[in-house]
């Protein structure tokens, strides 16, 4: 497993992440520490949004609320103004959809790491990610 206190900041785990670790996926270990770390953990609220929507429509209302209630042990940060522009200017600047900006601009306003399994943040600081298994991996 990777440690997740590679860096002292917090863990903003991404939903791609998330979701491997749910159906304990072959990269699920790479995630398990960042999300088990709960005092250290953050959780955009486009995370919860992303997550629920997929477990409900695989496995169910009662699923998807499990695994919602599991990430709400972390701490929840909503989208508010600042951080809509915060997450604008990064989405520009990294060309990122719009909710990889905003779990990329929450962990800038945090001072946080990014665990991800999604390559649009293979490249970028404060991000560890591990490609998806069967995926090819992007280097810099």
């Amino acid at each position: 497993m990777i440690a997740p206190a590679r860096r002292g900041g917090p863990n903003v785990v991404d939903s791609s992440a998330w979701l491997e670790y749910f159906a304990d996926g072959a990269g699920a270990s790479n995630f398990a520490g960042a999300i088990e770390a709960t005092g250290r953990l953050v959780v955009p609220s486009v995370c919860l949004l992303e997550v629920f929507k997929v477990v409900l429509r695989q496995r169910g209302e009662s699923d998807a609320l499990q695994a919602v209630a599991l990430m709400q042990q972390g701490t929840v940060v909503d989208l508010d103004g600042g951080l809509a522009l915060a997450a604008a200017k990064v989405g520009v600047d990294h060309k990122l959809p719009l909710a990889d900006s905003i779990v990329y601009a929450t962990a800038q306003r945090v001072g946080g790491v990014v665990w991800t399994q999604d390559d649009d943040f293979a490249n970028l600081a404060d991000v560890e990610y591990f490609p998806k298994a069967g995926a090819k991996a992007q280097h810099p």
